[in-house]
Formats: structure tokens, C-alpha cells, sequence
């Protein structure tokens, strides 16, 4: 029975978890039990097979994003709808520093230790925080599923290619009252703070502003909360200073938040 898996399993690898001009690398890097790119390692290789056996997605076409902390893939469901999954670096360090986050929010008050377990719940983390965002209505890739360390979500692009990050892309006066907005929002609606709201975490599209990366979003009972969205506000205030907006004053944009409340 093994060995059919794995039979199975290798054959899946080569015919669909990665695009031709990576087939090599995964291969090469699976057979030798190393991780590969720091991505598909066995246990990562595993979950996604068994996110195809149950009909979760169809296949991956590859990367198109890459950080520190996790690749994103482009991923395809069996009716051709287009899927981003989010695979989080197991194999890296980083999210130790990530431990402020989760320890002090009410919602996860139990944080086993060891990477594999902080990347675990990190992955839940940010599918819990973008299912209370996109229930209140907020603009956030809709969360799909979570396993492990893969966590599937709305594509917010064409074809494999994500959309624009405010970063990379022309704004005007109406995106930094949008992003104003969007802070706002979560702190209302959504009772949470990003903890990194900034010019490399939204996406600008043909309908708005729409914000990702929500890993580090906190419960407004966080004890570091208002230092977060404080964080955030003059972040994001820099960056549409420097490009030449008219912005409010940071201190005035945090009292009226917390203020409302």
C-alpha cells in the first residue's frame, strides 16, 4: 500500500505540482528527501497531493510570489478556477519572530512550541483573520481552505498574475482615503489590527484596494494593539506622503479610530 502512494505520489509530482521548468528541481530535491526551495518539502509534498485526492485543487501551476516567511503558488481547482496557495516556510526561522503576534491574542491562547507547530497555527492564524474580514464585508482574498501549512484562497489576478501592489503602482488621492478606510474597517468591523498595513501588502484593482497578508493581524484585546494600528497608520501615511498626497496627521487618524469604538 506504501509503496503504491508512493508510486502515486511521485507521479502526481511530476504531472502536477510544478510547471516544466521546475519538474527538474522537485524531482531531483524530493528523491534526495531535502527540502526544495525551501518550499516542497515530503510533508509539504504530501498535503498537497492529498488537497488533490480530495478534489481541493486540480494541480499548480508554480510560483509567482515569494518572501521570507512563505511562496505563493498558483493553483488551479477541477472547474479552472484560478486559486493562490499560500505554503508557509516550515523550514525557516523567521517565524519566531512572528511569536508576538499570536502570544497575547485571546484567540489562540495555547502556542505549542517548535516551528513546525508556531507555522501551523500561523497558517490558521491568517485564515481565521481573513474569514472575520471577509465576512465583514471587508476587500480580502476569500479564504478557501486551510491544512497544515498550505492555506488556499481567492486569486487576485489574471491568468497566474497577481494584481498591482499599491507599491509597484500609480496611486491617487481616492487609494489613500481608501487605504484610511481600510484600516478603519478592520478595526470596526472586523475588531482587528493588520500589525503590517503597508504599500507592499494590498493590492490595487480594477475595483479597489484589496488587503492581504493578514498573518499578523491581532484581536483588538491584544495588549500591543493600539501600538499596531499606530504602526500602521503612519506606515502607510509615509508612503502616500512621499508620493505626493494630501494626508491627514497620523495622530489625528489613530484618536478618531479608537475613538469611534
Amino acid at each position: 500500500m506504501t509503496d503504491t502512494i508512493s508510486r502515486k505520489l511521485e507521479s502526481k509530482i511530476d504531472d502536477k505540482l510544478i510547471s516544466k521548468s521546475k519538474r527538474r528541481e522537485l524531482d531531483d530535491g524530493f528523491k534526495k528527501g531535502k527540502v526544495v526551495n525551501e518550499v516542497l518539502d515530503k510533508p509539504t509534498v504530501m498535503t498537497l497531493y492529498k488537497m488533490i485526492t480530495d478534489h481541493v485543487i486540480a494541480y499548480v501551476n508554480g510560483s509567482v510570489s515569494a518572501g521570507k516567511e512563505s511562496v505563493v503558488f498558483w493553483g488551479v481547482t477541477d472547474d479552472d478556477t484560478n486559486v493562490a496557495l499560500k505554503i508557509y516556510l516550515v523550514s525557516t526561522s523567521n517565524f519566531k519572530k512572528r511569536e508576538p503576534y499570536l502570544t497575547g491574542d485571546p484567540r489562540f491562547r495555547h502556542v505549542k512550541k517548535g516551528t513546525k507547530n508556531l507555522v501551523y497555527l500561523w497558517a490558521k492564524k491568517e485564515y481565521r483573520n481573513l474569514t472575520q474580514c471577509y465576512e465583514a464585508g471587508i476587500p480580502v482574498p476569500r479564504p478557501l481552505y486551510v491544512t497544515n501549512n498550505v492555506l488556499a484562497m481567492d486569486f487576485v489576478g489574471v491568468n497566474g498574475a497577481p494584481c498591482r501592489a499599491l507599491l509597484t503602482s500609480n496611486v491617487e488621492q481616492s487609494d489613500y482615503e481608501q487605504a484610511i478606510s481600510l484600516i478603519k474597517d478592520l478595526y470596526h468591523k472586523a475588531k482587528l489590527v493588520h500589525g503590517d498595513f503597508s504599500e507592499y501588502n494590498i493590492f490595487k484593482t480594477d475595483d479597489g484596494l484589496v488587503v492581504f497578508d493578514l498573518g499578523s493581524a491581532v484581536d483588538l484585546r491584544h495588549p500591543n494593539s493600539k501600538e499596531f494600528l499606530k504602526r500602521d497608520i503612519n506606515n502607510i501615511t509615509r508612503f502616500f506622503k512621499k508620493r505626493g498626497m494630501t494626508i491627514e496627521d497620523p495622530v489625528d487618524v489613530f484618536e478618531e479610530i479608537v475613538n469611534e469604538l
